[in-house]
């Protein structure tokens, strides 16, 4: 039989590049068709060139594995709680936030509420008008929570009398620390600063942040990896689905919490928040996530992302080869799903430290392991599906630690590789909570984000600027 009549009396296999038309034409005529993900190439001429000098650097292959291995042998645990003015060495009338460093003058809405809930909590300012104007003054101090070995969660405000999880690496002796996680909705983390989001954090202080201090220092060190590592076999993916490992970490206290001695009221009221509260292990997740990618800093030619942040105004990444550099563009705002009467000019643009889980391999990156994050950020089964099998093209490793079922369990697609997001313009995917950009809203709804390509530009350029100069000729 000819090749033609071969061809004629088959069915075709389809595979589809680029635009959707030709995707949708044949579906609609019950072709079977598979469509591959596709984006050009961010080069222009200087950016082509430093690619070239980049993927030549003879330090890369060896800095990359280095990195890569540094960040896999991470074995995060939880060993205590405590305030973060203690375990931080924070002064009063500091406050530290999400994503690289900003000025008040060009912090987000969502930022600057957070801020100013901040400043009433500490008795630095009576009121919130107040707290705005002596933030305006320039007499508070700001820094990044990633400047000070912390990540926190959308604004990510840390203040001296807020409690902290620290969290260990016991084989380096590394430390990280975040925040506790206050809930959904109008809380302090999404820039509300009413009288009820003060009220919950002064709770926080006063009974749960001790409880959780003892019940932690009484069960000894948790296994936090360990729990990562199952909630991704149970549908979590670790960013905005944390349902079983807020529940299983509750399984590991609940024994330590009983027999503390604690009033029964106050536990009672502890367990409840925490188990009703299916973001609480986030906030455990991203000090994990800190660890890792701490760990793989400042290996000399490494191309590997160790840090993504957002303030609500800048998206930055920092890089294992150029130091705590950060390598900004403007924060993209979200497409999602929206709360109650909220749409998308409430939204403020992306925003927060937990984008450290999608830099870890997890969050955005295993949208594929937690099929059931579709109905809370947008999309669909498919698309989560595809999201993470695209990003093992712009990473370095695959994590055996956090395997991935539904793909045969692999593992998750971790170590974000500059060079080849540059090359290839897959950008990373991440999920997320959305803050209403007006100051005091809350939430307004979740949706899905991905980095600007600006920062992956700046940083292989700063990358091939570091490099070896090529032999001539």
């Amino acid at each position: 039989m000819s090749g033609e009549s071969t061809l004629l009396a088959t069915d075709p296999s389809v595979v589809s590049v680029g635009a959707g038309l030709f995707t949708d034409a044949l579906t609609a005529q019950a072709v079977p068709v598979t469509p591959v993900e596709f984006a050009p190439p961010m080069g222009d001429g200087a950016l082509d060139e430093a690619l070239v000098r980049v993927l030549a650097d003879p330090r890369r292959a060896q800095a990359n594995a280095t990195a890569v291995e540094r960040v896999l042998a991470v074995r995060p645990q939880l060993v205590d709680v405590r305030p973060a003015g203690e375990a931080l060495g924070m002064a009063p009338g500091t406050f530290y936030h999400a994503g690289p460093p900003i000025t008040w003058e060009r912090a987000s809405g969502p930022l600057r509420g957070a801020l100013m809930g901040a400043m009433v909590f500490e008795g630095v300012a009576s009121t919130p008008e107040e707290a705005q104007q002596v933030l305006a003054s320039g007499a508070v101090a700001l820094d990044s929570c990633h400047h000070h070995a912390a990540v926190g969660p959308m604004a990510g405000v840390i203040s001296p009398s807020m409690w902290v999880f620290e969290l260990v690496d016991e084989a380096s002796g590394r430390r990280a620390f975040c925040s506790l996680n206050e809930g959904l909705g109008k809380v302090l983390r999404y820039g509300a600063y009413g009288s009820e989001v003060i009220e919950r954090l002064r709770w926080m202080s006063a009974v749960l942040g001790p409880l959780l201090r003892d019940a932690v220092r009484a069960a000894g060190a948790i296994d936090i990896g360990a729990i990562i590592a199952q909630m991704l076999q149970m549908g979590d993916e670790g960013h905005n689905r944390n349902r079983s490992g807020t529940l299983m970490l509750l399984r590991e206290l609940l024994p330590a919490l009983i027999t503390s001695g604690a009033p029964a009221t106050d536990l009672a009221e502890a367990v409840r928040f925490v188990g009703g509260n299916d973001h609480f292990f986030l906030n455990l997740v991203m000090p994990a996530g800190k660890l890792m990618m701490d760990a793989g800093r400042d290996v000399p030619g490494s191309t590997l992302v160790v840090a993504m942040a957002r303030n609500g105004t800048d998206f930055g990444i920092q890089v294992s080869g150029t130091g705590d550099t950060w390598f900004t563009g403007p924060a993209q705002t979200p497409e999602g799903l929206f709360l109650g009467a909220y749409g998308p000019d409430d939204a403020n643009p992306d925003i927060g430290d937990s984008a450290i889980t999608e830099t870890c391999g997890i969050g955005g990156m295993a949208m594929a392991t937690a099929p059931a994050i579709v109905r809370f950020v947008g999309g669909d089964v498919a698309f989560a599906l595809a999201t993470s099998r695209s990003m093992y093209e712009i990473t370095l490793a695959e994590n055996p630690a956090f395997q991935l079922p539904v793909l045969d369990f692999r593992g998750a697609p971790t170590g974000i590789d500059v060079a080849r997001v540059v090359r290839t313009g897959i950008l990373p995917q991440i999920n997320t909570g959305m803050a209403g950009k007006v100051a005091g809203t809350g939430q307004v709804g979740a949706g899905l984000v991905n980095p600007p390509q600006e920062c992956f530009a700046q940083a292989l350029l700063a990358l091939a600027e570091a490099a070896p100069k090529l032999p001539e000729g």
